[in-house]
This record gives C-alpha cells, structure tokens and sequence, in this order.
C-alpha cells in the first residue's frame, strides 16, 4: 500500500507542512512572549527592568488588536498616531515602535517556521521607513544641541561629591564610572550594559581599549563589534571601578551590574541619569539623555580637532555622514577655529607661541 506523499517546503528555521496548522494564534503569541521574556532573563537583564518591559511590550500588543506576525504598517501608523493625539512623548511613542520591533526580531530568529506552518504567514516587519522611530528621535542636533563641555564637567563633578555622601556607595560610583564610560567612548547605553568586565582591556593600545562585543549593526544585520579607545583618563576610571568599586556587587561577568549582579537595562541607564539630574537641581533645559551624552562625545572630539573618520569608527557609524549629523558645533566654533590657525600660522612665522 503506497505511503502518502508529504508537501513540504524549504524556508529559513527548517521543513515545515505546506498547509497552514490549526493553532490558536493568541495562545501561541502568549507562549512567544514568555519565550521573549525568557530572552531577557539568559542575557542577565534585572527583575525590575524585565517587569517594565513586559508591561510595555503588553500594551503595544493590545493596542495593535492582532496577532504580531499580522500587524501592518497601517496598524503601527495607527498606535503610533493614538498616542501623539493623547499627548504621548516622542520617546514614549518611540518606545512603543522599539518594542514592537524587538519582539517581532524574536520571531524572525526564533519562531519564523513553526508560524508559516502554523498561520501560513511569511514574517515581514511592518516597521518600515516612513513609520520607524527616527534614530535620533526627539534629541535631534537639529533641535537639541549636546550639552557643552563645560556641562558635562559640572554633572561630573557633581557625581564625584555624591559618591562622598550617598547612601549606598557600590550604585553611586557605579553610575559615575558608567556614565562616564558612555561620554569618553561614545556608547550607546546598551552597549554599555552589555559590557562584561573582560571586555576593558589595559594593555591594549596606549590608551587601552574596550571590546564594544555587541556594537548597533545596520538595518537589522547583528551586531557589529569594536574596539573603543579610553581616553581622556577613562582607562583610570575604569581601573578605579573595578578595584575599589565592582566588588561591591554580586559577582558575576556583567561589567556595569546591578544590586543583583545583572546588567542594567537602557531604560534603567535612562531612568538613573533622569534622577540623577534631578538630584543635582537643575532644570528641564539643562537636563540630557544618554543619547546626548554619545553625540557629546563627537561634538567635542570634533571641536579638538580629532579626524571625522577617526570619530566615526569610535562611535561605530557605517558612514562619515551619520556622524556628522551627531556633530553639532559651538556657536564661536568657526571663530576659535579661525584663532588656532591664525594663531598656529604666527607661531611658524615668529617661532613664538602666540597661545600663551
């Protein structure tokens, strides 16, 4: 008696049934989302963070009313457009978008052949160009200008004073020596979480340098490593944290732990820096995100006159001109730079440091 011919197909994730599977689509997306959480919790992510991140990615899954593998660009126009017309922050709608995103990335790497076979559909992420949060979003150069250097150093100092005083020490100088860390090599705040301590190498270089293992790729293509010099004296902040200061948290490999070893989340780099700022009274004007303090870094640098190149490889840009739209220079930039040279051209002629 002849066997029945089985119509298989070939995609990406394995062999599956050509004919889509009866299964309840909510059920099977609950099941993904624990699976996703379960993501979370093996990457070392804190319990705190986990729970803020679950109840976000809930109310973007209940406000798009289908299953994620069948959200349109249309359904992500349509959140994203509720949450402007109640008044929703840039950031909070952008935080929506980024959520969204992930989970559906999951899906791709994750789940991509039991849903063709289940729900018989190929997954596509419906966030697209026109609808994607802007890479910036609302710390745009073009709006927002980075805080100066002077700044910086006033937030910095205001840090080193805290350490004196607060409460619990291993978390204060943990947030001076992380921040710090984002200004002087330019990294993105998950970057920095997912640094783990024998990623700071010493030795390496005149400077040292740190091994950025899980560095932003582009449009989607994996992360993308890279070796950040520590300069400006990063290199003894760093030495200083993890002999004076790591210790005072659980041990694990995180290099930037939380109270209970695990890294920090971007939303609780975020959150730390807001209360932070909050602390040191200062007002709404004068505050910054972590982004900011990343373009910072190439303002400044540029400023100083370190190459462009150089810069974008620091900062981990595929092109010169994503940098460039970091680089928002002073109002008397092309004024102090007209002095260095004037100033440079002198001192050839006369042999005399016009500086002093």
């Amino acid at each position: 008696m002849p066997v029945a011919e089985a119509r298989f197909q070939v995609i990406a994730g394995g062999a599956v049934p050509r004919e889509p599977l009866a299964t309840d689509p909510w059920q099977f997306q609950t099941a993904c989302v624990d699976a996703f959480v379960a993501s979370w919790r093996a990457r070392g992510f804190s319990p705190v963070t986990i729970d803020n991140d679950i109840g976000l990615l809930e109310r973007t899954l209940t406000a798009l009313g289908r299953p994620a593998w069948e959200v349109t660009p249309e359904d992500i126009d349509r959140v994203v457009g509720d949450l402007a017309v109640k008044g929703r922050a840039t950031s909070t709608r952008r935080e929506y978008v980024q959520i969204f995103k992930g989970f559906h990335r999951f899906l791709q790497a994750r789940k991509a052949a039991e849903i063709e076979a289940a729900f018989g559909v190929r997954l596509v992420c419906p966030v697209d160009e026109f609808n994607a949060s802007r890479h910036v979003g609302d710390d745009s150069p073009s709006l927002v200008p980075p805080p100066t250097p002077e700044r910086v150093a006033e937030f910095f100092d205001f840090m080193k004073q805290r350490i004196a005083t607060a409460r619990k020490y291993g978390p204060a100088a943990r947030d001076y020596a992380m921040f710090r860390t984002l200004y002087h090599a330019g990294l993105r705040s998950e970057e920095a979480s997912l640094l783990d301590k024998p990623d700071v190498h010493f030795s390496r270089g005149p400077f040292g340098k740190l091994h950025v293992r899980f560095g932003k790729g582009a449009h989607t293509s994996g992360p993308r490593p890279r070796w950040v010099p520590m300069l400006d004296g990063l290199d003894m902040v760093l030495r200083w944290f993890l002999e004076d200061v790591r210790s005072k948290f659980p041990d694990s490999s995180v290099l930037f732990a939380d109270e209970s070893g695990g890294a920090l989340h971007r939303g609780t780099i975020r959150n730390r820096l807001r209360y932070l700022m909050e602390l040191e009274g200062r007002t709404p004007a004068e505050r910054f995100s972590p982004h900011a303090l990343r373009r910072a870094c190439a303002t400044h640098n540029y400023e100083r006159g370190v190459d462009l190149v150089a810069i974008q490889q620091m900062l981990g840009h595929w092109t010169v001109s994503s940098t460039m739209r970091y680089v928002r220079p002073s109002a008397t930039f092309i004024e102090d730079a007209y002095q260095r040279a004037v100033a440079g051209t002198l001192a050839e002629l006369t042999g005399k440091d016009t500086t002093a």
